[in-house]
Parts: C-alpha cells; sequence; structure tokens
C-alpha cells in the first residue's frame, strides 16, 4: 500500500509517501511568518496549505490513483484513547469548532483522499488523554488540568525507546520531553502517560508560547486595559516564550547568538532550566520509577541544549535517548 503523511505544525508542513512502511521520500515545506500573518484562524490556512500539497504531489508526479491511504496530523478533539481513527462527518464538525494547527491535518488528509477515492486516517492527535484523576485538579474549581501533548510522536519514539531497552513499552517507565515550538513533558506507566503538562496553558516557556507564568502578574496585565483578549492570547501562545524575549522563535539562531550576546544566552539557559525543572516534576509523578529519559523535537538538534537538559537529570543515573 502507497501512504500519504500529512503533518501540519505551527511554521511547517510535513509530508511522506510510504510503501507499507518504507520511506519512499519525505519533505518538509516552510512557512514564513508573513505568509502566515495574513490568515486570522488556523483553519483559514486550510486552502493555503492544501495548494502546496496538491502542488508537491503533481511536481513528484503522483497520481490520485496511486494512493491507498491518507494520513494526517490529528489535533484538538474531545478526549480519546490512544490509536487510529477514520476522518468522519463527527470529526470535522469538531474540527471546525476549533482553532489549533493541527486540526487541519485531518481536513487536509480528507481534502486528498477524497481525490483520490480512499479512507482519511488520524493517529495519537494531541487530545490522547490517559489522565490518573489526581492529576486534573487544579486551586481553583473552576478550573481542571486537560490531557493536551504531542501524541503522535511521543507515542512513536516511545516504542523506539523500549526497543532500544529491549523489552515492551508496556512494561516500562518513560520521561519524554518533546521539545519543539511547543514543548510537552510526560510522565508515561507502563505506555500510558498519566501526566503532562498542557502545552498551551503550562510548563516551561517555548519558542513560541509563555506557558505557566505569576498567576497575579498575568491577572493584572489582563485587566489593565493594555490588550484585548485575543491580543493576549496571542502573546501567550504565538507570540510569547523565546520569540518574546529575542524576536525569533529559531533555535538554532539564538545557540549562535549566545555565544557573544549575553541575554541572548540568559533565555536560552532559562528554557533549558525550566525545561529540565519540569522533568524534574515529571520524575516525583513516577515515585523515582524511571527506566529511562527520551528528548525529541526540533530542538534536541541543538547539542547545546541537550546537554544543558542532561547535565540536569544526570543524577538519576539512567539512560537518555535523544531522537532529533
Amino acid at each position: 500500500m502507497k501512504i500519504l503523511a500529512i503533518n501540519p505544525g505551527a511554521t511547517s508542513t510535513k509530508l511522506g509517501l510510504y510503501e507499507n512502511t518504507k520511506e519512499i521520500f519525505t519533505e518538509v515545506i516552510r512557512h514564513k511568518h508573513e505568509e502566515l500573518e495574513k490568515f486570522d484562524k488556523p483553519i483559514d490556512q486550510l486552502g493555503y496549505r492544501n495548494n502546496l500539497i496538491e502542488k508537491f504531489l503533481k511536481r513528484k508526479e503522483i497520481k490520485y490513483d496511486e494512493i491507498d491511504a491518507v494520513i494526517g496530523r490529528g489535533g484538538l478533539f474531545h478526549p480519546m484513547e490512544s490509536g487510529t481513527y477514520i476522518v468522519n462527518d463527527k470529526m470535522i464538525k469538531d474540527i471546525k469548532e476549533d482553532k489549533h494547527i493541527s486540526n487541519i491535518g485531518a481536513l487536509l488528509a480528507k481534502n486528498i483522499a477524497d481525490k483520490a477515492g480512499v479512507k482519511a486516517y488520524i493517529t495519537d492527535p494531541v487530545c490522547v488523554d490517559e489522565f490518573d484523576d489526581v492529576a486534573r485538579i487544579t486551586g481553583l474549581p473552576e478550573f481542571h488540568r486537560k490531557s493536551l501533548f504531542h501524541a503522535l510522536n511521543i507515542k512513536y519514539v516511545s516504542r523506539k525507546a523500549a526497543k532500544e531497552l529491549g523489552k515492551g513499552w508496556e512494561d516500562i517507565n518513560l520521561i519524554v520531553a518533546h521539545l519543539g515550538t511547543g514543548i510537552s513533558i510526560v510522565a508515561q506507566r507502563k505506555g500510558r502517560v498519566i501526566d503532562t503538562n498542557s502545552t498551551n496553558d503550562e510548563g516551561p516557556f517555548c519558542p513560541q508560547r509563555a506557558s505557566t507564568l505569576p498567576t497575579i502578574q498575568l491577572t493584572k496585565l489582563c485587566y489593565s486595559g493594555k490588550y484585548t483578549e485575543r491580543e493576549m492570547l496571542v502573546r501567550a501562545i504565538k507570540k510569547g516564550g523565546m520569540y518574546a524575549h529575542l524576536g525569533t522563535d529559531n533555535v538554532r539562531e539564538v545557540v549562535k547568538k549566545a555565544k557573544t550576546d549575553k541575554h541572548a544566552k540568559l533565555i536560552l539557559d532559562a528554557m533549558c532550566y525550566n525545561i529540565a525543572k519540569t522533568i524534574g516534576a515529571q520524575i516525583t509523578v513516577l515515585l523515582g520509577d524511571v527506566d529511562a529519559f527520551v528528548l525529541t523535537g526540533g530542538i534536541v538538534y541543538n547539542d547545546y541544549c541537550v546537554d544543558k537538559i542532561k547535565e540536569r537529570i544526570n543524577f538519576m543515573n539512567k539512560p537518555v535517548f535523544v531522537y532529533p
């Protein structure tokens, strides 16, 4: 079977064609900020990204009747078990009511699948929920913690790490840190993610996201009259974190800049510090019973960041697997 895989991210669309599990080719289409800022909501990017995919297929001379299945990145649907799902009308209705870029993966897959006359699928969307109930409670009864994380990659690299350990992933405990534009750091017990920071709301600040902030200072800023609700959400999710401090979300650029710029180095080191601190919190969730750590995502292409994180978790004397 020939399977087309589509993964829309915050600043890229990744495409791959596979024959069964064998990769035929992959490609990453990068999107500039000025291109994406033309769109009010992520779902408004659907036509723009779909056109790029169709041009890609034409350039690679891939005919629709050659494709047997299309799979897209899953998004913010209702909480669901880990697994693979067919894209149906109910899912599409949920997608059109939400605003995260990962949601359009199912729609992009459906557009191509309909032209090919085949089914569209998603696997392990960001809303996979395997929490213990105790992990949901917050300090105010009006709020509860949600299970929202980079499930697709985290589930994949967990299996990969288990294989390197010579064990089944359902037999081990892992702490997995997906470090990309957004950051998810999970405690995974016997194959189930029992706790994670919700990547838009909490945890270490990221290249684009502010994540955990001092509650009183945040409340005062929201009521200061300086920003609308929408402007605050943009600051928190799209233009927070490293971008807010340094005007860029490109970690590779910041690593280079940090060699001569003390402020850039401070911000970079602070992000790595907060990542390691969140990993430390997940050690307590697993009662210290950790078989290995996994670092994954685009940030770990940078050895500087990997080394900074490792120096704070090496005391556990456990394997640290690095899968960029």
